[in-house]
């Protein structure tokens, strides 16, 4: 059996999350613990309390899906002997790659909730509320998706944000450019095509701004070789370079999240079992309509953890 943990993004925040575990361990309540005192914020109290739509902020979902996920994986190694490098790979979905990161040693626990936070908010802030969109194709596969896009943009900014999985595709740019490739994709026969509840139109070039912050941000950042070869979303494939990781978390900002191309690419080198580490199961339901040769689980709660160790431990 070789294993791949794999990190959700945002929109498997929940209200709640983490909080079994933080009751349960007290490797995962000293996460919460570090994550709140790097932030100078009750983060974990926004997160077991809500209000729903204070843990939806960008700002606050991304570290609260990085934390939740960490106090997963610290609860696995100090309570149940399950280490990272019992992976043959990480990975994590657009936030999700800093939550792989920081499972990898590449980033401390600190610093991946610090740059996290920014991260929200300057992809919050790079461009004016109404002026962006996105939209969920649904049934699309790459190709049409790439021929809407083409079509869309001769309107305006509009480009492929996430390849999720077979028929899973999520467009970005400016309303109208993005309004136009969901037409040009019907106008192909694409039965369905939904403009998304979002904040921002995330992976586009409209968040260069946010690619700039961060791009200083990460200068500033100490970043080292991680454990475990991580497969970053922009180029579907492995990085065990520090140096290569900084360029690949900027060009994140921007760039499309290659998910289904990670998902296959893990799976053709060996990866039988995909682990999702944190809130919710969307990466394990994304799994079935990726490959049909590997199997995925989703650890969420202390029973999760306990039952996962037992299987792989013996």
């Amino acid at each position: 059996m070789a294993l791949a943990f794999t990190f959700p993004g945002q929109g498997s925040q929940s209200i709640g999350m983490g909080k079994d575990l933080a009751d349960a361990f007290a490797s995962a309540r000293a996460v919460f613990e570090a994550v709140d005192d790097a932030l100078g914020q009750k983060l974990s109290a926004i997160m077991w309390e809500g209000p729903a739509d204070t843990l939806t902020l960008t700002e606050n979902a991304q570290p609260a899906l990085m934390a939740n996920s960490m106090a997963v994986m610290a609860a696995l190694e100090s309570e149940f002997g399950v280490a990272v490098t019992d992976a043959q790979f990480v990975a994590g979905h657009s936030l999700g790659e800093y939550s792989a990161l920081a499972a990898a040693g590449a980033l401390s626990l600190t610093d991946a909730a610090r740059l996290l936070k920014l991260r929200g908010q300057s992809m919050q802030q790079a461009v004016p509320v109404g002026k962006g969109a996105m939209a969920a194709l649904l049934g699309a596969d790459e190709d049409l998706a790439e021929r809407a896009v083409a079509k869309g943009s001769e309107t305006g900014i509009v480009a492929i944000a996430n390849d999720n999985a077979p028929g899973q595709i999520v467009i970005s740019g400016e309303k109208a450019a993005v309004e136009a490739a969901m037409a040009a994709a019907q106008e192909e026969g694409l039965k369905k095509a939904m403009l998304l509840p979002v904040s921002a139109p995330f992976h586009c070039a409209l968040m260069q701004p946010a690619a700039e912050v961060m791009a200083e941000a990460l200068r500033k950042t100490e970043i080292r070789a991680p454990k475990v070869p991580v497969v970053t979303n922009v180029n579907a494939g492995p990085v065990d370079e520090a140096a290569l990781i900084q360029a690949q978390l900027v060009e994140q900002v921007t760039g499309r999240v290659r998910w289904r191309e990670s998902v296959l690419w893990m799976a053709e080198n060996g990866v039988d079992r995909f682990v999702e580490c944190g809130s919710g199961k969307v990466l394990t339901t994304m799994l079935k309509r990726t490959t049909k040769d590997a199997t995925g689980q989703a650890l969420n709660t202390p029973q999760d953890l306990e039952a996962f160790a037992k299987e792989i431990k013996g």
